[in-house]
């Protein structure tokens, strides 16, 4: 399940389920059904539970919860944040069926639970939490009881992952029918402790005429994109990456985007050196081919030659006139490209240069900026850039740019011109190391000589960085990262 849905379409879920038969009371005693189990799951009967319920739907999932839980033997204590009078619909039905009594939201309240169910808020809050709502956030997450989030950990958006002011600091998170954009996106997915997704009786049907367009990055995405090697091929059929190097003093980061292109499955892999580092890239690599490349008029005429299929520029090469020359020189031929770090800054001062080459392409192109690059380049280039979550500022980027972007960071997010886009989650702390995002720049280009589409791509090669990271674990050095990818592709691919 890797669709991801909005607030809104989610609500457009449920209306739905509803259209098609199944009552919004079933859908609300599932949903509490499963979170009560939650509970049940991790406390014996006996254990105190505090349950507190907002005002809506959310609220009602709690009266639910609450009730299940009571005929199971726990000891529920269920407070309302707001007046019964005023519950409406499903809400009001689930809460007249609690026999129990409803007292009135307090925060000493929380003081002897052996565990919170937080159904305050529903995921679609946009407005910043304040006054006695802010209060009981604040007691819940002061308890040593684990708490159990309905949906969302109240405070947090389910489309941006914004904390609105203050939000629930929860052990788990039972969502219904699929995660929401806010389940992965910083800060939100800090908040929610382990994800479960419930089902509650919507079905997938729904998702078509939903049309989302956001995914949760997993092989289900690209694996029937993924390249094969064919028994009869050769390294000729599984491409030719070449990748830009710096001066002497920093070939290391074209060295590492050659090695991760290389154990991506590039066939031939050819480092373009100036020729005062021609001596040092080419003592340092042995199956990496290293060629005299000075300037854009010399990249051009080495590009000429049509099996170079991918070219990736950026790690280590420096910011300048003559980077950003030899990016519209590269730009200019029939390749795939990956542009990232310096071939991306190099056009902060004159932004719209860059994104007139990219608009005129039609063969596959890559952007992989961090939070850094992203604000230099794509703020001079559009304004809005600079406000909404990561999600919507990496769809605006691409379709500024007609590229495919990679927005670099714990949330990493890939976002296509034609609105599709994927946030990873499995990238661990452990990638946060001098040089990973350069191995990352060769694993994309290394897929796209193979013929992956560019938007399968950039998600696969952010999956494949972010579980190669995990897998070797701490002490991580970029290094390692091409080191371990075998490992991950026999898992892949079995």
């Amino acid at each position: 399940m890797i669709e991801l849905l909005t607030t809104s379409e989610m609500a457009q879920a449920d209306r739905m389920a509803i259209a098609g038969g199944v009552p919004g009371t079933e859908l609300m005693k599932r949903a509490g059904g499963a979170v009560a189990a939650a509970v049940a799951a991790r406390h014996r009967a006996g254990s105190r539970v505090v349950v507190i319920a907002g005002p809506g739907n959310n609220g009602g999932d709690g009266f639910v919860a609450a009730r299940l839980l009571a005929q199971r033997g726990f000891q529920v204590r269920l407070m309302l944040a707001g007046e019964f009078a005023r519950l409406r619909g499903d809400a009001a039905i689930a809460a007249r069926q609690w026999t129990g009594p409803i007292e009135q939201a307090e925060l000493s309240g929380f003081a002897e639970a052996d565990a919170i169910i937080d159904a305050l808020f529903g995921a679609g809050l946009d407005r910043p939490i304040e006054g006695p709502a802010r209060s009981l956030i604040e007691a819940m997450n002061a308890q040593r009881a684990p708490v159990v989030a309905v949906d969302l950990p109240s405070g947090i958006n389910g489309t941006s992952g914004a904390m609105l002011g203050s939000a629930v600091k929860a052990a788990q998170t039972v969502t219904f029918f699929r995660k929401k954009p806010g389940h992965l996106l910083l800060p939100g997915r800090l908040y929610c402790g382990t994800v479960g997704v419930a089902d509650i009786g919507i079905p997938d049907s729904v998702l078509g005429p939903i049309a989302t367009k956001t995914f949760e990055d997993a092989p289900e995405l690209w694996l029937s994109r993924f390249p094969h090697p064919r028994e009869a091929g050769h390294k000729y059929d599984r491409g030719h990456v070449v990748v830009a190097s710096g001066p002497v003093w920093s070939t290391g980061a074209a060295r590492l985007a050659a090695r991760g292109a290389l154990r991506t499955g590039a066939g031939l892999v050819t480092i373009a050196s100036p020729r005062e580092a021609l001596a040092v890239n080419a003592a340092a690599n042995l199956a990496v081919m290293v060629r005299p490349v000075d300037g854009a008029g010399e990249l051009t005429n080495f590009l000429a030659d049509r099996r170079l299929n991918a070219f990736a520029i950026g790690p280590g090469i420096g910011v300048g006139d003559a980077t950003a020359e030899m990016v519209i020189a590269a730009l200019s031929g029939e390749r795939a490209v990956v542009l990232d770090a310096d071939a991306i800054t190099s056009f902060a001062g004159h932004p719209k240069d860059l994104a007139r080459a990219l608009l005129r392409r039609s063969n596959p192109t890559v952007l992989t900026p961090h939070e850094g690059e992203f604000s230099r380049y794509f703020g001079a280039l559009e304004e809005k850039t600079k406000i909404g979550s990561r999600l919507e500022r990496a769809r605006l980027a691409a379709e500024l740019t007609g590229a495919v972007i990679v927005f670099k960071g714990a949330d990493t997010v890939v976002a296509s011109p034609d609105g599709r886009a994927a946030i990873a989650a499995n990238a661990p702390p452990y990638l946060a190391t001098a040089g990973s995002g350069d191995v990352l720049t060769g694993m994309a280009a290394a897929l796209l000589a193979q013929g992956m589409p560019a938007f399968e791509a950039a998600a696969a090669a952010v999956w494949l960085h972010g579980e190669a990271a995990a897998a070797f674990g701490p002490g991580l050095i970029s290094e390692d990262l091409p080191e371990v990818l075998p490992r991950i592709y026999r898992r892949l691919l079995s």
